[in-house]
This record gives C-alpha cells, sequence and structure tokens, in this order.
C-alpha cells in the first residue's frame, strides 16, 4: 500500500521528468553540437539555452550592384544610356524592360563589371531593372530598380511628304520640314535615314534650319520602293527641344513622267516611260510676268480651286473662283493649270498669264478632251515640268520642291553629315 507521502512524492516528481524531457527535444545530435564531450557548437549562455553556432550564419555576396538611373527616380534623364555597375564580383544577368515588356539591349563590358544599355532609354517611359552578380566564391547577389524617364517640355515634329503608302512620280524629293528650328543639324540628320530600293546614293541638303530634303543624283527609277525612317525621339534638334517621332514612311515611284514646256515655242511636250506621249498647245507668263525657267515638281493636284492675284501680291489683278485642273509648281504660286477665260487663239500663240503655264479647257473642267483634263489625268504628284525659254531666271531651289536646279555637288554640300 502506498503512504501518503509516497504519493506526495511522486506527484512531485512527475513535473520534472516532464520538463526533462521537453529539454531533450531541443538537444543537439552527439558529435553536431551541445556543450558534451564531442560537440563541436555553441555553448550554453547564462541562463542554460544554446547560442547559434559559428557553421550556422548565413554568407552573404561580397558582390554589390548599383543601378543608375537608382531605384524610385521618377524623373530620370534621358540622354544618358542606363548604367548597371558591380564591386566585389562581376554580372552575370541584366535585364531592362520598359512598361510593355520590351528589352532595352546592352553590352557588358570585358571585365564583366559594367552593363551599358545600347541606346538611352526612351523619355515618358517607366523601367524595370532586374541584375545578378557573383563574387569569388560564386555567391549570388540580386538588385531590383523601377525607375520612369522624364518628359520633355520642349518638342518638336518633322511634318513630311510624300505621304506613307503614296505612288509618285520619278521627280519627288523626301521633304521634311521642322516645327521649330534646329541647330544641331548633324544630329537630327543622323537620325533619318533614306533607303532606296533597288539601291542608290541618297543624300540630304538643308535648305534652312526648318527644313531637309533627301534626293537622289538623278531622278527615282520606275518601280524604285523608298523608306524614311524617322528616329526623332528624344533627339535633341536644339537646346532642351527633343524629337518625338519614331516610324517608318514607305513609298513607291510610279511610271517615269517628265515633261517640258517651251514658253518660245508655246508648246508642251510629255513624256512617259521614254517615249512622247502629248504634245499640247499653251500660254505662259507675259512679259511683264514672266514663267520661272527650271525643273519643277507637281506638289499638289486640284480638280477646281480659286486663285486670288492678292495671295501673290500682285493686288487686284484678277479673281478666278474655279480655275479647273490646277498643279502646283512653286510654293510662290506658280501652277500649270486648265483655262477657260482666254480665246482658244490663245494657246500655241501668245504669252498672256500672270506666270503661270496654261492649257485649253472648259468651265467646270467636265470636259475630257480638252487639253487641261487630259493633262491632269495624265500627271501624279511628284512628276516634273521643266520650263525653258521663259525668258525669266531659274525658279529657288526652295521654292516649292525644285531641287533639282541644283548641282549635285551643291546638293551634297548642304548636307551635315
Amino acid at each position: 500500500m502506498w503512504s501518503r507521502r509516497g504519493v506526495l512524492a511522486g506527484l512531485i516528481g512527475a513535473p520534472v521528468l516532464l520538463v526533462a524531457a521537453c529539454n531533450d527535444t531541443k538537444s543537439v545530435a552527439p558529435g553536431t553540437g551541445g556543450t558534451g564531450a564531442g560537440g563541436t557548437g555553441g555553448t550554453g549562455d547564462s541562463t542554460g539555452q544554446p547560442t547559434p553556432s559559428a557553421t550556422s550564419t548565413p554568407k552573404i555576396s561580397a558582390a554589390v550592384i548599383t543601378v543608375t538611373p537608382a531605384d524610385g527616380t521618377t524623373a530620370a534623364g534621358f540622354s544618358d544610356p542606363v548604367r548597371v555597375a558591380v564591386a566585389g564580383g562581376t554580372l552575370t544577368t541584366v535585364k531592362v524592360t520598359d512598361s510593355a515588356g520590351k528589352a532595352l539591349a546592352g553590352k557588358l563590358s570585358d571585365d564583366g563589371t559594367v552593363w551599358t544599355s545600347a541606346t538611352s532609354p526612351a523619355s515618358g517611359t517607366k523601367y524595370t531593372v532586374a541584375a545578378v552578380a557573383v563574387d569569388k566564391d560564386k555567391l549570388e547577389a540580386d538588385a531590383n530598380a523601377v525607375f520612369t524617364t522624364a518628359t520633355p517640355a520642349n518638342t518638336f515634329v518633322g511634318y513630311f511628304t510624300p505621304e506613307d503608302g503614296s505612288v509618285v512620280g520619278v521627280g519627288m524629293p523626301v521633304s521634311i520640314n521642322f516645327s521649330k528650328p534646329v541647330t544641331d543639324r548633324k544630329t537630327v540628320q543622323q537620325a533619318i535615314t533614306v533607303i532606296a530600293e533597288p539601291g542608290v546614293e541618297i543624300v540630304g541638303h538643308w535648305f534652312s534650319s526648318t527644313r531637309l530634303d533627301f534626293r537622289p543624283q538623278e531622278y527615282w527609277a520606275t518601280g524604285t520602293r523608298v523608306t524614311l525612317q524617322l528616329r526623332l525621339k528624344d533627339v535633341q534638334g536644339a537646346k532642351g527641344v527633343y524629337g518625338t517621332q519614331s516610324k517608318d514612311v514607305h513609298f513607291t515611284i510610279g511610271r517615269a513622267q517628265t515633261s517640258v514646256a517651251d514658253l518660245a515655242a508655246k508648246r508642251l511636250t510629255v513624256t512617259t516611260d521614254g517615249q512622247v506621249s502629248a504634245v499640247y498647245a499653251i500660254s505662259g507668263g507675259s512679259p511683264e510676268f514672266r514663267t520661272w525657267g527650271g525643273r519643277m515638281v507637281i506638289t499638289e493636284q486640284y480638280q477646281q480651286t480659286r486663285m486670288n492675284s492678292q495671295t501673290v501680291g500682285l493686288g487686284s489683278e484678277y479673281d478666278i473662283p474655279d480655275v479647273p485642273h490646277a498643279q502646283r509648281l512653286s510654293t510662290s504660286g506658280t501652277f500649270i493649270h486648265g483655262n477657260y477665260w482666254a480665246p482658244a487663239s490663245t494657246f500655241g500663240n501668245q504669252n498672256t498669264s500672270h506666270g503661270c503655264v496654261g492649257l485649253r479647257d472648259v468651265k467646270g473642267g467636265q470636259d475630257a478632251g480638252a487639253d487641261g483634263y487630259k493633262f491632269f489625268k495624265s500627271s501624279i504628284i511628284g512628276d516634273v515640268v521643266e520650263v525653258v525659254n521663259s525668258g525669266d531666271k531659274t525658279v529657288v531651289p526652295s521654292n516649292g520642291l525644285n531641287g533639282w536646279n541644283m548641282d549635285w555637288a551643291d546638293w551634297k554640300a548642304g548636307s551635315a553629315v
């Protein structure tokens, strides 16, 4: 029989055994830790609890990665490339992507310590950077950064001709008019490329700080496919003024048609694909208002338009609201157009106009047999009309798309590259 004292002793002893059991669950295996014989781990502190073993401390890579622009930048510059550098190691992976997932290409230095983007980041764009490096012990370090580039406050665009997808004549240059003056012509011209298939040398010429034209030495060949590549986005055209465009424009050269307006003979001879296709009687500028001489490119076509002498500085000389079949040859107001108000005997016999070249036509322009109608229908933007024997000087090359009146050496001298 148990005595009361024995029962009490049993009750007191039980908790001791339970505590001992709990302590047993935290002990380390013999030979791998603890303070017992053969132990190699940490020793107990003043509370009796074990301290961390030196071998359990995690190792940290010595490589330190720096991203420029820094993480969190909200108005980063866009004129300099993105740069990722590492100290105490070498880079193994660098990926820079914009918000659309498009990667920014780059190149790693020979020693593997610096990655630099091949181009500068685009303005007004969010970028994410993920980089990994290893130190000499092959321990990895990584860095992640997000930054957004600034949006320029002052911008410019280039208004181009001809239009994308158009079919044009053999004399059509590529002409770009900038919305603001360009002071760094070389940088801007280098950001614009004109490519022809089949290939031919194409050179740019600056007529002013706001106009840059491109053309080959001779007229384009029929069927040539031309591509204008505008890469003006974030290009600094002037101090603090940046371009916004990045696009391609494609056009094709149609059949070859050129015309010669001989104002002494008062005849317009049209040649299409090497063969004379038509000869029309014409009337050019009178002795008081002679027609410009030289090669002029058709830049605009109107089935019918109003012509008012006040718009060209000739006062109240004329105001004709319905001039048929008008095709512009110069910015200053030279047209080749249908004429219904002059007697039929004028054409081929007299030069009576205020500087334009006229062909016989009818009011309303609906007579398909009229010379004005036929010539208009046979023409396209980019065809060349050369005026000879007008008695006036050659048109200024910048007056319209008339750079063909400049020899090749002078044209190339106007290039900035």
